[in-house]
């Protein structure tokens, strides 16, 4: 049996144990004997859930819908598997997304080309495809029942153009995805919280990542639930310190765009100097190894990141 973390009436979450325990959380939202699934992860997380549900009395034929705040595998890898598994369920996803669940060879090939082909396959295994007609392609505004709690679907670009949050109107809490970055439970120091940046390898757009944190905040929601990992608390500390983190990355992505064939290396340099200066802010307490256990890959696709963004960003040569 698996840990089930209960932060709320309602409101559960389940570790989904992709790569490493507290990186990965599945949600539950429960009212009136319904379920509803937010985020999937992989293929391999689907018994863990499946064990949640079974510890809370429910048969899968209770789940009405599985949302995913975008569809980066991490997040979606296991929606197919899923939705075969709980036949009355929809699958709402941004409509950029949408199309993704369909087919998702071509998002499968782009994770190869980020990750490589053996690497792909070990994390996500064979991608089932989900039928149209169970799939709702859910905009800004849109609202869900979930037995007569109402959620709302908002639209929050910045870490994906197909990133999608969800409000619970019940408790005011948010599922915000990536859509507010990070905050690893292994950086808490006396229970209090830490938060970075999720910069993504493709569509990073630093503006729109700002206009949605600043959204969220605008909301005031008493306590957000993020993909990576778990419940947080105190939103507007955190939130100001991300935007100055955006800040921060943006500013060093501009200062090594001329750097040629050294950008990348330096971005990763510099993206651990700004998380030294951090970790002394914040009074972090890992050694020097234990942090870059749990930091090596979140900030090499960083470093992925910006450099694809100054790619994107580059000067056109005017033309003569």
């Amino acid at each position: 049996m698996i840990e089930l973390l209960c932060y709320e009436p309602g409101i559960y979450a389940v570790d989904a144990g992709y790569l490493r325990p507290q990186l990965a959380a599945i949600y539950l939202l429960v009212e009136g004997g319904r379920v509803a699934v937010v985020d999937t992860a992989t293929n391999a997380c689907l018994p863990r859930v499946l064990d949640a549900l079974r510890s809370l009395g429910l048969p899968p034929t209770r789940v009405d819908y599985v949302f995913l705040t975008h569809v980066h595998l991490d997040h979606s890898g296991g929606a197919g598997a899923m939705m075969q598994t709980f036949p009355e369920a929809r699958l709402v996803v941004h409509p950029r997304g949408a199309r993704h669940m369909a087919d998702p060879a071509p998002l499968f090939a782009a994770v190869q080309a980020v990750y490589g082909a053996d690497a792909a396959e070990q994390l996500y295994g064979e991608l089932v495809p989900v039928p149209v007609e169970r799939i709702l392609a859910a905009g800004d505004g849109h609202t869900l029942d979930l037995g007569g709690r109402t959620l709302v679907c908002l639209d929050t670009p910045g870490h994906a153009r197909h990133h999608l949050s969800l409000l619970d109107t019940h408790s005011g809490g948010l599922f915000a995805g990536e859509a507010f970055g990070i905050s690893l439970r292994e950086l808490d120091v006396d229970g209090r919280a830490s938060i970075l940046p999720a910069i993504a390898p493709t569509q990073f757009d630093p503006a729109a990542m700002q206009a949605s944190v600043g959204r969220i905040l605008a909301l005031q929601p008493p306590a957000l639930y993020l993909a990576h990992f778990g419940r947080i608390r105190d939103v507007p500390r955190l939130g100001g310190d991300l935007l100055r983190l955006i800040e921060a990355q943006v500013a060093l992505a501009e200062r090594e765009r001329d750097c040629g064939s050294e950008r990348g290396a330096r971005l990763l340099a510099g993206l651990w100097a700004l998380v030294n200066a951090e970790a002394a802010r914040q009074g972090w307490r890992l050694a020097a190894d234990s942090l870059h256990a749990v930091l090596d890959e979140y900030l090499a696709l960083n470093a992925q990141a910006l450099d694809g963004w100054l790619v994107q960003t580059a000067p056109r040569p005017s033309a003569r």
